[in-house]
């Protein structure tokens, strides 16, 4: 859940979903990254979306007919996707997914599931549609269809007053926590640790501190486990903000990248969702929601089906 990029330079995108009580007690694993509070702005009002007829008309017949939309996300990557303290998914992306889904004239039936198996499930037709920050990639398309709808780059996060003094231009020999299956795990041992070797320099202990969730991922960096994490700018800020300051970034935001909502590869569907979310931008409901999440800075304005430059 992490996203959940390809990524070129030195460090990948990752996740830092948190949960304020999971961080505050400084527990250990936690299955859900529930909190007190969900951190959406309450004074943002999101527009009420009607179904649009043309797009509507766009609609498989199959998924017309079961008269809703499944669809996969890693509930773990606040402000994303997560479970407030009700346990209920909430999130950018689940407000997101519900608007397709109305403009569509359908309902969103969203899953929870572990990142790594969402695109097989894609695949393997278990959902019909995946929102979990997932960076469209040229890699990802040649297995599924990807429709643009957000921008994030890179960054990182340190413990407060960055104790270590990390450079997140130079992570050999640190220690870096990332999520299982997700790019910037490759990252580590695909580019950073060939990198460190090449320099001569120690590498990145086990190709990073890797686990399952992306709270797990935040905790390790405020337990001291870990020296730092690779994160969505997004996730980052939110990280930040949920553990009252126990967290700051480092280092510069870098190889910013769009978001792609994931569908079967060549689905008839992918155009009416691409449609859908034009549709939203044009008509201010995809700029309430993002507005209610804090996220407005990773807007875009054109929706495009395969759009990864990479």
């Amino acid at each position: 859940m992490t996203a959940r990029t390809q990524r070129t330079r030195l460090f990948a995108a990752g996740v830092a979903a948190v949960s304020v009580s999971l961080v505050l007690t400084g527990c250990g694993s936690s299955k859900s990254s529930s909190g007190s509070s969900t951190g959406a702005n309450a004074s943002v009002t999101v527009p009420a979306v009607a179904a649009d007829p043309s797009l509507a008309a766009l609609v498989p017949a199959d998924v017309k007919s079961a008269g809703k939309i499944v669809v996969a996300t890693d509930a773990s990557y606040a402000p994303n996707e997560f479970k407030d303290d009700k346990g209920a998914i909430v999130g950018m992306d689940v407000d997101l997914a519900n608007a397709i889904a109305k403009k569509l004239g359908l309902t969103a039936d969203v899953q929870n599931a572990t990142f790594d198996a969402i695109i097989p499930g894609i695949t393997g037709n278990k959902y019909t549609m995946a929102m979990s920050s997932f960076t469209d990639t040229k890699e990802r398309e040649a297995s599924v269809d990807m429709v643009t709808y957000f921008s994030a780059g890179t960054g990182a996060a340190v413990k407060k007053g960055n104790p270590d003094k990390i450079d997140p231009t130079d992570l050999c020999g640190k220690k870096v926590a990332v999520q299982t299956g997700t790019t910037q795990a490759d990252a580590v041992k695909d580019t950073i640790n060939p990198a460190c070797v090449k320099a001569g320099k120690p590498t990145v202990p086990n190709d990073g501190d890797k686990f399952d969730l992306q709270t797990d991922v935040t905790q390790a960096l405020v337990s001291g486990r870990d020296q730092v994490m690779l994160a969505d700018s997004p996730v980052v800020d939110y990280a930040i903000k949920q553990t009252n300051g126990q967290l700051e970034k480092v280092g510069q935001v870098t190889d910013t990248a769009p978001y792609g909502v994931v569908l079967a590869k060549n689905s008839p569907l992918s155009k009416a969702v691409q449609g859908a979310v034009q549709s939203l931008m044009a008509d201010g409901t995809y700029k309430s929601i993002l507005e209610k999440w804090g996220v407005q800075a990773g807007a875009i304005d054109k929706s495009v089906v395969n759009g990864a430059a990479s």
